[in-house]
């Protein structure tokens, strides 16, 4: 949680699972307020939401992507721009359970 950069994840769903306190304070948003809500349609700006979903899907089918930019919208309406890669997460029997980023 107190790692010096974003680091946020979804489940197999897209649904928010983790959100570290440095991605709560870019986007004004707490871990609470995150938790469980669709990243892409909550948190990804309109124009960028097709290709971020594109993104995560195929991370979740165990292709992750270095080095692509997200645009998120903070509590404040604001636009904050991440650079982030998206890691395919597995659980101990090697079953894809989700993305971190």
């Amino acid at each position: 949680d107190t790692a010096n950069a974003p680091i946020f994840g979804i489940d197999v769903h897209g649904n928010v699972n983790e959100w570290n306190d440095k991605t709560a304070e870019i986007t004004g948003f707490s871990k609470e307020e995150a938790m469980n809500y669709p990243l892409v349609s909550a948190f990804i700006v309109p124009k960028l939401r097709q290709s971020v979903q594109e993104v995560l899907d195929n991370a979740l089918r165990g292709e992750g992507t270095s080095n692509y930019e997200l645009e998120f919208r903070t509590k404040s309406n604001e636009i904050r721009y991440l650079l982030v890669n998206a890691t395919t997460r597995r659980d101990a029997e090697n079953n894809i359970v989700g993305v971190v980023g």
